[in-house]
């Protein structure tokens, strides 16, 4: 099978809302759904960490996608859900599974890379860093996140220090 017949297979991804933004996440990088459990605060973190929770003895940062975007954070309601994911790190680790507080889970859609347009420089409302692209669905446009941009090690372990000093 030449590398060519797999760019045409169609990518499943995970589809969530944040803040009234469509978002999606590839479901290779989901590794679980949870209601909203028992977070515990950390002390002087950035707005956007909720808190760790522990996920059969591992603990696990939960990040509030909203205010991570800079939009105000999320309100825990009914829909709310945490969407355990992985990702590749950079130079400071390798690996991060982190929880991404969210509005609410959807459902798991087919897009094809064809579908997959470049993020327009105006009407989004999330940083265009942690956007891969747009996809173009029955039920409108939806981000495709760039998770290894919004859970970067290193760009966390800054945003903490800083919280932290300040």
């Amino acid at each position: 099978m030449s590398h060519h017949a797999d760019a045409a297979q169609p990518r499943q991804v995970l589809r969530l809302a944040v803040a009234a933004e469509s978002l999606v996440v590839p479901i290779e990088a989901v590794h679980e759904i949870l209601e909203v459990g028992r977070m515990t605060p950390m002390p002087q973190s950035p707005s956007f960490l909720r808190g760790v929770m522990n996920l059969r003895g591992a603990v696990v940062p939960v990040l509030d996608l909203a205010a991570r975007f800079g939009l105000e954070p999320v309100q825990i309601g009914r829909r709310s859900a945490v969407v355990v994911v992985e990702c590749a790190g950079d130079e400071l680790q390798d690996k991060v599974v982190a929880g991404l507080l969210v509005d609410a889970v959807y459902e798991v859609l087919e897009f094809r890379s064809e579908q997959l347009e470049s993020v327009p420089s105006l009407g989004v409302r999330l940083p265009a860093g942690f956007v891969a692209g747009m996809i173009n669905l029955p039920s409108g446009y939806a981000a495709l996140l760039s998770l290894d941009q919004i859970l970067a090690p290193s760009d966390l372990a800054q945003r903490i220090a800083e919280a932290q000093e300040s």
